[in-house]
């Protein structure tokens, strides 16, 4: 198995709309396999040879060579190498405040995450960027006009449906309400009750809207934004199980555990182990 993996540092940095966090590439022993799991940057894995299979919610996708697929940010997420015919793939992390945009003008949703390949750019994506970051002292312009090639590509390849009217604003608003409000008071014991009374609206509209929008009801987001959460304070600072715990809104640490088993599939203390063990899960 030969894995290569490229941390980018450097790059857009300064960038808020487009920040490139790693690229790499991999050859997948048979059965090889991530989740069901979170991460909390977007990331496109794209399959030059082979095959394997990608889970979210209830959708299962079979994939082969000349194919890709998205995984979201904070959305549980599976996938796994074929057992006779594993994939090669490469792949790209990246977030930024107009990835979301971008991807709203395209027909890509977290369950439905998968596109085909282009014949140019996409199979050679990896090389690109490290020849890219290899030669250059200046990061952030050449590797900022290959990320938006492939962009531009991507709209070509998934274009939104023009059938499918968009939500009207004002339905969009109340989605982006509900966002920063989880974002901003997910360290707190909240509900879904008092989401929907700080917008004043019935309960069972915000959660069918929110959920047609995100792909998830509130709960299974807010859930899944709080591990996200107590991931990164398991693997950047030394606090204890108890202190994360209060930190992403449990005051029980037994129920903490129980809710981060149910997500990461190990306890809080197996994670932070694993970390230290391999800085970069793959």
């Amino acid at each position: 198995m030969a894995i290569f993996n490229y941390n980018s540092e450097r790059p857009f940095r300064g960038n808020p709309d487009l920040h490139l966090h790693y690229w790499g590439r991999e050859q997948c022993l048979p059965g090889h396999f991530f989740g069901p799991g979170v991460r909390d940057v977007y990331k496109i894995h794209f399959i030059h040879e082979g095959m394997g299979k990608v889970s979210v919610g209830e959708q299962t996708h079979i994939l082969q060579a000349g194919q890709a697929f998205l995984t979201y940010p904070h959305i549980v997420t599976s996938y796994a190498a074929d057992l006779t015919n594993p994939w090669i793939y490469s792949w790209v992390a990246f977030t930024g405040e107009q990835v979301s945009y971008i991807l709203s003008k395209t027909s890509l949703s977290p369950e439905q995450p998968i596109f085909p390949m282009d014949e140019k750019l996409m199979p050679n994506l990896y090389e690109r960027l490290t020849e890219a970051a290899d030669t250059s002292d200046c990061l952030d312009l050449p590797l900022k006009a290959i990320m938006y090639d492939f962009f531009s590509l991507l709209l070509q390849a998934v274009p939104a449906v023009p059938d499918v009217l968009p939500l009207p604003r004002q339905k969009s608003i109340y989605v982006e309400q509900s966002l920063h409000f989880l974002h901003t008071h997910y360290c707190e014991n909240i509900s879904v009750e008092m989401l929907s009374s700080s917008l004043k609206l019935d309960r069972k509209y915000l959660s069918s809207l929110f959920k047609r929008t995100i792909g998830m009801p509130p709960q299974q987001y807010l859930l899944n934004y709080r591990i996200a959460k107590a991931c990164e304070l398991l693997t950047e600072t030394l606090c204890t199980i108890g202190e994360i715990s209060r930190s992403v809104g449990y005051q029980d640490p037994l129920l903490f555990s129980r809710m981060f088993k149910k997500v990461k599939g190990c306890s809080p203390k197996e994670y932070r182990v694993r970390h230290l063990e391999n800085d970069i899960v793959l």
